[in-house]
């Protein structure tokens, strides 16, 4: 799979995979196509392997033993999910479904394990893709305990950029994918009637945009200062 071997040379890690490396993993992967709305696992489900995102978007989600959801992450195009499953051997700790038709690869655990064991390199790229989620985590436990609303609706905004994001003019950042003011919300652990004020209020300063349905981060400095701790 050409297209899959350019993602793991490119996304893989911050470094990236070598080209032969790339190609050997790539011809372990099985293609897969997914309809909106499919659950690819839920929580708690064994961790049979991880998968590329070529195409497309998926969430990761917990639900509540009422059956409330909290939405953890929307991921996109360059990104790998349940690639835990991969270094712990443990039960899958979310779920996640599509948002859109998605194309994937997926990367079943044994034939990782086999390959990465012959291989280490490979275990010290999928390190480096745990640290960031872990740092990810960090960042929003951080961000419910200490920053006030706007700056939990900054932290979202800009993580939604950084999967999404296409760089405007003057530095500006188009987040590609239409979201709704719940869905902001829901990952920022706030009501949305709150959310809405605040997404308000930066309109009306200039900080953020629609364009054609799109949020766009007119001035992502801003954010970035009030995400900070």
């Amino acid at each position: 799979m050409v297209e899959l071997r350019q993602f793991l040379e490119n996304s893989f890690s911050l470094e990236g995979l070598s080209h032969d490396l790339a190609e050997k993993l790539a011809n372990l992967a099985r293609p897969l196509s997914v309809k909106a709305g499919a659950t690819l696992f839920e929580a708690g489900d064994p961790g049979n392997g991880c998968y590329a995102i070529l195409e497309g978007s998926l969430k990761v989600s917990m639900l509540s033993v009422e059956g409330d959801e909290q939405l953890l992450a929307v991921m996109g195009p360059g990104e790998i999910v349940g690639e835990l499953a991969l270094l712990d051997g443990r039960a899958r700790s979310a779920t996640v479904s599509a948002l859109k038709p998605s194309r994937l690869a997926f990367i079943e655990k044994h034939a990782f394990e086999r390959f990465a064991d012959e291989n280490p390199a490979v275990y010290r790229h999928m390190l480096s893709i745990v640290g960031k989620r872990l740092r990810q985590a960090n960042d929003v436990l951080a961000a419910r305990s200490f920053l006030p609303l706007p700056g939990r609706v900054a932290q979202t905004l800009l993580q939604l950029a950084e999967s999404f994001g296409k760089p405007l003019e003057d530095g500006r950042v188009l987040i590609h994918y239409k979201l709704s003011q719940a869905d902001i919300a829901n990952m920022a652990g706030a009501a949305r009637e709150n959310v809405s004020r605040v997404l308000n209020d930066w309109k009306r300063a200039g900080t953020i945009s629609r364009i054609s349905g799109y949020y766009c981060l007119e001035r992502p400095e801003f954010l970035e200062q009030a995400a900070t701790l």
